[in-house]
């Protein structure tokens, strides 16, 4: 049985992932201090062990660096949960819906068969990598905040910028070398999708910005009115609860 793209198979899953952040919710508030946090901690390093499998697995280790929005989160999120910092926590509550797209539009994922190595290093990690950052906000170890929302954008475009630099210089070097991946075609790199759009959202912003690079700068204001509903909701749950 393999995963599929909206069939009742992934619907399933992704009901599931719901339900086990749901349970890992009412656990960490049933669990002494102390002992919750070193669940989170051991969890946060999910993604680190996708990212290791994926780099060992695939034998085109340069097609598999952790330069997506979901691979930086994985090396952050271990940093954030034993640090308990804010700052890197707000960014964390943006870059961790890279985890929910991957889950939600798994096209490129939708013939793994269910339950392979390769679906448990893809969907546990990412439901992790996305539910944790959620979870440390209800559970009221980072608070979101207004002030962090530049700093947060800022940061997120610095790093897609370098890493589009990356792209360029990964891509033309292939070319100029004529590096192949595993499947014996030129290596072409795309990391958090710089060079060219790979879900309908992003498709969206080409259609009006149709160029590399510059195309994402439509989803700053996307972004910063995210940031801001986010906000707005935990300053009006944080008086409600006074």
């Amino acid at each position: 049985m393999t995963w599929g793209s909206f069939g009742t198979v992934h619907f399933l899953s992704l009901a599931f992932a719901a339900a086990l952040l749901v349970g890992l919710y009412f656990l960490a508030k049933h669990l002494p201090a102390r002992a919750a946090d070193i669940l989170f901690i051991v969890l946060s390093f999910s993604g680190i062990a996708a990212i290791l499998f994926n780099l060992l697995m695939w034998d085109s280790p340069l097609e598999y660096l952790p330069l997506h929005l979901c691979s930086l989160n994985a090396l952050i999120l271990p940093v954030a949960v034993i640090t308990k910092s804010e700052r890197l926590g707000n960014i964390l509550l943006l870059w961790s819906l890279g985890a929910l797209f991957a889950l939600v539009a798994n096209f490129a994922m939708a013939e793994t068969p269910l339950l392979s190595w390769t679906f448990v290093f893809y969907y546990f990690p990412h439901v992790l990598e996305f539910g944790i950052p959620l979870l440390f906000l209800k559970l009221g170890k980072w608070k979101v905040s207004a002030k962090h929302i530049p700093l947060t954008i800022t940061v997120t475009m610095v790093v897609y910028t370098l890493i589009h630099l990356v792209n360029v210089f990964l891509n033309g070097y292939a070319e100029a070398n004529g590096l192949l991946n595993s499947a014996g075609e030129l290596l072409q790199v795309n990391y958090m999708f710089s060079v060219t759009p790979e879900n309908p959202l992003l498709a969206l912003f080409w259609s009006v910005i149709p160029h590399p690079y510059w195309y994402m700068f439509l989803a700053v204001p996307v972004i910063a009115l995210y940031l801001a509903l986010l906000c707005g909701v935990a300053h009006l749950v944080r008086r409600k609860s006074r």
